[in-house]
């Protein structure tokens, strides 16, 4: 059996700086838990700390025992410590009105006399359109700096790749965007019988998108800031899962902060005459715990036991500090 090399406490003691925490791994394994843990933790650290959901299927709520849909609010009965569930709808329908908004621009702009709300639509029924909002929802959050900490509860990690690579998918979208937009202006610069220089409000919200996506992009890989968290269980599925996809976050820039294990049956509590059940998932998780010393070795953070009830509520959270925090 592994040993921890450095723990989560340890880790966050090595890393003074960090801002930006944020927990990802399949559906399931305790995201949610762990990242409602961490943020009580920091505020009991003296760090006025959001606790902010970045996945669509909301669970804060429901772990915290109150409300936090749509607004933020303090919880846990903690002074510094906020919550907030974004509002999936209505961030959808304010992107849809910022790309009505764009999209008349350009058409104003080429001279085109159809309606936006056609062009608005096609956009908007991508798949990806929704993690587009709730990536800008989420730089939102983070440019505007009221706290000193943030803790991002992020969807499964498939969804949680393409949100927080966005920055540099955007970017190089951006750019080329940039340079059609450069040639058709000196194209119609060409053919105008005005030397007028005309305003282009679309090249004008080009820059300064790229100009943000540049910032989020500092932000979300900078070692000093910022850690993404994987959460897994003894098993094999959730382990091939964050396996698949630690590198692929490694070679984007994303800082790595390590791997947490949830779900832990604690065999001093299993006797001999224990269920064949029992005994067999015992037996299964060893096997499994042996190769998630193997492949993540020194980035296990912590090893969390299963408990008798689940995790909900400021008391049992303040509970799971005792082992996040070790």
């Amino acid at each position: 059996m592994g040993q921890i090399a450095t723990s989560m406490t340890k880790f966050m003691q090595d890393h003074p700086d960090l801002k930006y925490i944020f927990f990802g791994g399949k559906g399931g394994v305790g995201k949610t838990v762990m990242a409602g843990t961490a943020a009580l933790w920091a505020a009991k650290q003296g760090k006025k700390t959001l606790l902010a959901s970045t996945n669509p299927v909301h669970s804060l709520s429901n772990l915290l025992g109150q409300d936090v849909f749509g607004k933020t609010a303090v919880v846990c009965d903690e002074a510094l410590c906020h919550a907030f569930e974004i509002d999936t709808k209505d961030t959808i329908e304010r992107s849809k009105q910022e790309i009505r908004e764009k999209i008349n621009w350009f058409l104003k702009f080429a001279d085109i006399t159809t309606k936006a709300d056609e062009f608005v639509e096609s956009a908007t029924m991508n798949p990806a359109f929704e993690e587009s909002a709730m990536f800008e929802n989420m730089t939102d959050i983070m440019f505007r700096d009221e706290y000193d900490f943030y803790v991002f509860d992020t969807a499964p990690t498939a969804n949680a790749r393409r949100l927080l690579g966005m920055s540099k998918v955007y970017s190089l979208w951006v750019d080329k965007m940039l340079k059609s937009r450069e040639e058709a202006k000196s194209l119609r610069e060409m053919l105008s019988f005005s030397k007028k220089e005309e305003q282009d409000p679309l090249m004008d919200y080009l820059l300064s998108f790229k100009d943000r996506m540049a910032r989020a992009q500092s932000l979300l890989t900078d070692k000093a800031l910022t850690a993404f968290f994987f959460v897994t269980l003894p098993e094999s599925l959730p382990i091939a899962v964050i396996t698949r996809f630690i590198n692929w976050f490694l070679e984007f820039g994303i800082p790595v902060g390590g791997v947490v294990v949830n779900g832990i049956i604690q065999k001093d509590q299993v006797g001999a005459d224990a269920a064949d059940f029992v005994q067999h998932r015992v037996k299964m998780q060893d096997e499994h715990m042996e190769e998630i010393w193997n492949i993540f070795g020194d980035g296990v953070r912590a090893t969390i036991p299963l408990l008798e009830t689940e995790v909900k509520g400021g008391p049992m959270l303040n509970r799971m500090i005792g082992h996040l925090f070790t």
